[in-house]
Formats: C-alpha cells, structure tokens, sequence
C-alpha cells in the first residue's frame, strides 16, 4: 500500500506520529515550506509536520502549491498512491489528487461531522460548555469538512481541559483512525457513510477580538472561554489600561458586587464577580512579562480589591 501524507500544523503532526505509531509509514509526506522567524524574521522554521518527518526518517517534500507542484503531479502519476491523508495542512487540495487514489484523500477532523464544520471545531465545542467531541475520518470533496464519513470515534472533554491539551488527545486518536479508516475503505468492508448537511452546525475561525472577556457572561462560560483559547490566541482583559492574559481560572461560589469588580480571596488569588458566579484567575500574563499565577500578579502589580476589570 503506498500512501502520502500532507500536513503542516500541530495536529497534523501528532497525527502523523500517531498513524505511524499504529503501524503505517507514509510513503511521502508533504508539508508547507518554512516561515521566516526569530527577530526581523532573518531565520527560518521548520513546520512541526516536517520536524516530526524528520524525526521519523520520512520522506519529505514541501510545496507551497500542492495543486501545481509538477514534482507531485509527475510522482502520482508514475507511483499512484492507493490513499493521501489530508491533515490540517492549509491548502485547499484538488484535483487529480481527490479521484487519482483508489482511496481517495482522507482527513481528519476533530469533531462529529456533520458538527463543527470549520477551522475551530475544538474552540468552538468547549466555548460552548460541550461536555462531549469526537474524531473523524472522512473522504474529501471539493465542499469543506462534507465528504463521507468512514469512520468516527466520540471523546470527553474534560471539565478543566484546554483546547490545546484536547487537540493532543484528538490528535493521536485521529492517527489511529487513519490507520484503520484506510483499510476499511481499500477493503471495500465499511461502506462510506453520506453526511447529512441538514444538522450541519459551523465552527468559524476564531477572531482575535473575540479573545476579550466579557464579565457580563457567567462564571461558567468565561472558564469556558479562557480554556477554549489557551494556547491560542489566549484570552485577556484590561486593567488599568494593561492588557493581561488570562490562562487558567476556575469557577467559585458567587460572592456579592458589580460584574468585573476584583476582590483578592484569602490565598491571595484575584476574583472577579461575572453576571452569575465568579472566577479566581490562577494563571495570568501582563503584555510583555512571563506567565505568573494569580498570587504572584496581585503583589506585583499593587491591585486592590473593587477595582474594575474591562
């Protein structure tokens, strides 16, 4: 069996690492050129697809365009893969690659499909309270994320968990998944199973302004929101014209006050009073300083209790 990989971000490589973990090495693998990085972008970074290649020993092609890569064109046409896998890669992949394999292209998705729909379905599920998720292996079509299912798997979400720390768990889950979603398909034993777009729901890149916190929502739903966007792109909120980035808080019983008044609890941890309930900031991030927990920013910074928080 010959099959490709393409991807480039963080899920695909611990999807790569996963499937070849389960048993099966990529032929190929595909991934995006470098990015210039470190100050004044005078140096390069591997994407961590082409890192986890290369700590591997796999075979490794970047191409900024899959569509018109004549390398590529030219390989499928003389090796013609029985599958490629398509994770999290940030190209849109399309013809000949979609009907060339007799496999077709799979990829994974870290939702129930037809649920969550988009490029944040992880975000997405634990901004809304979601207490549940899942993994799955569709075929591509030129629509987005609405190809046939052909194989899914259900996930918890764990009440404290972030999405960074869930996307780790998909990830290795979705590995497995490839691994026995492409023999199920080249088998021919698992018919493929049509999505239906009329219970489809949506999960939209997220929007950086989106990022800051509004203290007329719940306690709930604000843990909820800062455990959605770590690591990325974080959640914040401004005190005394600073912008602080909340990483980790957790839910309290309601105490009295205005939404976005602070009060300092008996550890010495910041509390802020929400629409209904109250979070403790336990680990937060001035602009421009390391990550401190909530004790430590509460006597640096001189705060006092009833300040407003916006």
């Amino acid at each position: 069996m010959i099959t490709w990989f393409m991807g480039t971000g963080f899920f695909a490589s611990h999807c790569l690492r996963s499937l070849v973990q389960a048993g099966l090495s990529p032929d190929l693998v595909v991934t995006m050129p470098p990015r210039p990085s470190g100050r004044r972008g005078m140096s390069e970074s591997p994407t961590l697809v082409e890192s986890t290649a290369s700590d591997l020993s796999l075979n490794l092609h970047r191409s900024s365009k899959v569509n018109s890569d004549t390398y590529l064109l030219d390989r499928m046409k003389n090796e013609t893969p029985d599958c490629i896998f398509v994770v999290d890669f940030g190209q849109k992949v399309g013809e000949p690659y979609l009907s060339t394999p007799r496999g077709g292209c799979l990829n994974v998705h870290p939702s129930l499909l037809p649920l969550y729909r988009g490029a944040a379905p992880v975000q997405r599920a634990i901004m809304e309270g979601q207490s549940d998720t899942g993994v799955t292996v569709f075929r591509l079509v030129e629509e987005m994320d609405a190809g046939p299912v052909v194989i899914q798997e259900r996930a918890s979400i764990e009440e404290n968990e972030t999405s960074g720390e869930l996307l780790f768990r998909l990830a290795y889950i979705g590995g497995v998944l490839l691994f026995r979603g492409v023999q199920l398909i080249l088998d021919k034993e698992n018919p493929l199973q049509p999505q239906n777009s009329l219970i489809a729901t949506y999960a939209p890149k997220i929007d950086k302004k989106e990022a800051l916190l509004s203290w007329n929502l719940s306690a709930r739903s604000i843990h909820c929101k800062v455990r959605a966007l770590n690591p990325s792109p974080g959640a914040y909120l401004y005190i005394q014209g600073c912008r602080v980035k909340i990483w980790s808080t957790e839910v309290v019983d309601v105490i009295q006050g205005s939404s976005g008044v602070l009060s300092i609890d008996d550890s010495g941890f910041p509390v802020v009073k929400c629409s209904s309930g109250a979070v403790r900031l336990l680990e937060v991030q001035p602009e421009g300083k390391k990550r401190l927990s909530g004790v430590e920013w509460v006597r640096g910074s001189q705060l006092s209790e009833g300040e407003i928080l916006s």
